[in-house]
């Protein structure tokens, strides 16, 4: 997945080179800088969310609710598309 923040910051530094004659050494330093703290933040995210929700999905509990939630979907769907055809 593409971290949104890196490809914001990207543009903004193609955009701010045009604008600028040329860009110094410790502004570049910084960006890279924030484009990999965004980048390692985004990636920490994902993976910290992802062992989190499989944590609470696989036990029983989490079992119980998935299926009482997509039984309720189903007939839902289903109701929908009896009365919608008559």
């Amino acid at each position: 997945m593409l971290n949104p923040l890196t490809v914001i910051y990207f543009a903004a530094l193609v955009l701010g080179i045009q604008a600028s004659a040329t860009p110094h050494v410790a502004e570049q330093a910084v960006f890279v800088l924030a484009a990999f703290a965004a980048s390692a933040s985004w990636q920490l995210l994902l993976a910290g969310g992802g062992a989190l929700l499989g944590q609470l999905v696989t036990g029983s509990r989490g079992r119980l609710i998935t299926a009482l939630v997509s039984s309720a979907l189903i007939t839902f769907f289903a109701l929908h598309l009896l009365l919608s055809a008559s």
